[in-house]
């Protein structure tokens, strides 16, 4: 891990285990600290965004930091429709499919062209943002909720994205290939409704 992954870390790290009187920006408790914690109680968004920085890691070059700032930028906007009730079809389906594609593109190194990836890294990022917007808690701070579930998010992303690194060794590439079929794994899961 770099010294500024490592910096990054302990930065979010820190932002999580802030005092409860920081998070709550609005006295019911639905601010910053509620949304650095929902990305982080879903494993079906914990594995896609984790699979989001492993997958920008295998590609290398500027996708190692362009798939993963999309995401949560993307993510964002989508959230405020989610908040706002704008309907968007077949969501929870559109988040297992994150984690079955994202974790085959990190199983198989499936390394398409920069516009194919941030397709496709946008377009599930639509329905986790979604998702998240729709599960705003009625009395939150939706900038300090937003905030933090933009900020957690990153944090999976950077975690993914240092465990990416493994891939220089061949017991590293072995562990991040069959990190993406568990995550493809739990994907299907999701899909099928077993989890």
């Amino acid at each position: 891990m770099t010294m500024m992954t490592q910096r990054i870390t302990g930065l979010i790290l820190a932002l999580c285990l802030a005092s409860p009187a920081f998070a709550h920006t609005d006295g019911a408790g639905g601010g910053l600290i509620a949304g650095l914690l929902h990305p982080l109680t879903g494993p079906d968004h914990v594995v896609a965004m984790v699979a989001v920085g492993l997958w920008g890691g295998i590609l290398g070059g500027a996708a190692i930091w362009q798939l993963p700032v999309l995401f949560p930028i993307v993510m964002a906007f989508a959230g405020a429709l989610g908040a706002l009730a704008v309907p968007l079809p077949a969501v929870e389906t559109g988040i297992a499919l994150s984690g079955v594609i994202l974790g085959l593109m990190v199983l198989f190194m499936v390394r398409p062209p920069m516009a194919v990836a941030a397709g496709l890294v946008g377009a599930f990022a639509v329905f986790h943002g979604h998702a998240h917007g729709a599960e705003l808690p009625e009395s939150a701070n939706a900038f300090a909720y937003a905030m933090g579930f933009v900020v957690a998010t990153g944090a999976l992303h950077l975690a993914g994205i240092a465990f990416g690194t493994l891939i220089r060794s061949p017991a590293g590439l072995i562990a991040v290939r069959t990190a993406g079929a568990v995550i493809a794994l739990i994907g299907v899961a999701f899909l099928t409704g077993i989890a």
